[in-house]
């Protein structure tokens, strides 16, 4: 697998199932941070993954410590609002990680702090945004790093 995709806390099983099925259309590995604000069981995860869940084999982590003891060579990027950095403007490398936080909040301000120098934000023009949904801003920073690595 060339990409990760760390979802920290995700609250919504819907956008879970959707970025689960875009990791098995693009061979990327998917990683949930707990707690999670839903039963990986869950009608709605299920539903929105249809028939990929069962090819996902998403890895499970008890909270941020956990995920972080599990996974020390991983290259993070960090995706937030409050960064200054636009997607476009990093530079991927085969096996980075991707962690967006929940959706309600994004990501806690001490992994921000902790890693203002890895956060990327997608543009969003419009007159009103806040962010936008995370299973979209997962797979517009998959797509961008793809591209970059030409991992077709």
């Amino acid at each position: 697998m060339t990409f990760h995709i760390i979802l920290h806390q995700p609250e919504i099983p819907q956008n879970t199932g959707s970025i689960g099925r875009l990791c098995v259309c693009t061979d990327t590995k998917l990683h949930l941070v707990h707690p999670l604000g839903f039963d990986t069981s869950d009608y709605y995860l299920r539903r929105a993954g249809l028939d990929y869940w069962e090819k996902l084999a998403p890895t499970h982590y008890e909270n941020w410590e956990d995920f972080l003891a599990r996974n020390p060579a991983k290259r993070l990027w960090f995706t937030s609002t409050k960064g200054d950095r636009l997607h476009t403007q990093a530079q991927y490398q085969d096996g980075d990680g991707f962690v967006l936080g929940r959706e309600t909040k994004g990501l806690p301000d001490e992994i921000i702090q902790a890693h203002r120098n890895e956060l990327v934000k997608i543009p969003m023009p419009g007159d009103f945004h806040r962010s936008l949904n995370q299973a979209q801003a997962a797979a517009v920073v998959l797509y961008e790093a793809l591209r970059q690595t030409q991992n077709w």
